[in-house]
């Protein structure tokens, strides 16, 4: 039976690699209108539980070590006066490589035969025709019918109102990005601070989250707990203003942490962090969702990896189950669903969410001491 997947992010696109690679036609539906026609984001630390796991399933394992940053995997960990607390460099032991997620993606589109993606192509509606066939409508007003459809479209799925009427709500926490560029000649304190890989300063509710990209390039998240009233009353079309009144926030954080908000090369650009209600919907026939689109959660270091490892095991059940596309989606649903909600870890640590009394320097150390004893 041919599959109809809704998103060419990395979730989708790793579904149709697995699908290709047993044989199963498959098409892929992206409002973008190419795959150039915006950034793909940032660092990814694929992780070798489930990332990997993914990429071997599609068979691109080569492709993703000719990508691998070398020595990304570098952790340092600072109080907010400064002070070191973490420095552990990377000695190419860990299970996290990190790759540009861009990079990443490219390999994927480039392993699908040409025409397997359809650009061009956002959804404005679906509808349920019965029998498990399914009607998807595109805002150019064409249609597509498919008796097996795949949400991978994000966030704010078109597909998951045919499965569950949960809709994302605001998690409490927003992020501000900013880059800073050729870093070690133009922010050599920034950018002695973040070392050579990942950067973090945690306090309650607060929190500079900064990491080394290709070349010298500092991409940094600046993560607030705040109602959104109150970055509504934030100009962000000003960036001065906007990076000023960010930064108070960390009024007396020492100048080469803040330096990584003030002395931004592009504009600060606001990221509002939502997630689905925990829960699981009722089986539907011929559809079902993957990565975000099923799990919204807010970013934890896991959000890329968990959508290629469900479209991955995806593709597994419906090559397994040929003849029974019913069998194939329950027994993805009924594994996908309880190790979207598992407890974000590292390295076996779990992690303190921003709010906790422990989201500080000193608890991190302490959680991956504990962690390794």
């Amino acid at each position: 039976m041919p599959v109809t997947i809704i998103g060419a992010g990395l979730g989708g696109l790793t579904l149709a690699r697995v699908l290709h690679v047993h044989g199963i036609p498959v098409t892929v539906y992206e409002a973008e209108s190419s795959p150039t026609v915006r950034t793909q984001g940032g660092m990814l630390d694929i992780h070798d539980y489930n990332g990997h796991l993914a990429l071997e399933a599609a068979g691109l394992m080569d492709e993703f070590h000719a990508i691998v940053l070398e020595g990304r995997q570098a952790t340092r960990v600072l109080d907010p006066d400064g002070t070191v607390l973490l420095d552990k460099a990377d000695d190419g032991t860990g299970g996290r490589p990190e790759v540009q997620r861009g990079e990443l993606r490219q390999i994927l589109l480039d392993s699908l035969p040409a025409g397997t993606v359809r650009w061009g192509h956002k959804v404005s509606s679906t509808r349920a025709l019965g029998s498990g066939r399914h009607e998807v409508t595109f805002a150019d007003g064409g249609t597509v019918v498919t008796s097996l459809l795949v949400g991978a479209d994000g966030a704010w799925s078109r597909v998951r109102p045919l499965l569950t009427t949960a809709t994302p709500e605001y998690a409490g926490t927003s992020c501000v990005e900013t880059y800073l560029f050729h870093a070690d000649i133009r922010h050599p304190a920034a950018a002695k601070a973040v070392g050579g890989g990942m950067l973090i300063a945690p306090v309650p509710g607060r929190e500079i989250f900064a990491h080394r990209e290709s070349g010298d390039t500092l991409h940094t998240y600046v993560a607030l707990t705040r109602p959104q009233d109150w970055f509504a009353a934030i100009d962000f079309t000003d960036a001065a203003a906007a990076t000023a009144r960010i930064a108070r926030e960390f009024d007396g954080w020492a100048p080469e942490l803040t330096a990584l908000i003030t002395d931004g090369d592009t504009a600060p650009v606001l990221r509002p962090q939502y997630a689905l209600p925990t829960g699981r919907w009722d089986r539907v026939p011929g559809v079902t969702l993957l990565g975000d689109a099923a799990h919204l959660a807010p970013p934890n270091g896991d959000g890329a990896n968990l959508a290629m490892y469900d479209g991955a095991e995806l593709g597994k059940a419906l090559a397994a189950h040929p003849d029974d596309v019913e069998a194939a989606l329950t027994e993805y649903e009924q594994a996908m669903f309880p190790r979207s909600t598992a407890v974000n870890t590292i390295e076996g640590g779990e992690v303190p969410g921003i709010d906790s009394e422990h989201n500080t320097a000193q608890g991190l150390i302490n959680m991956l001491t504990e962690k390794s004893q």
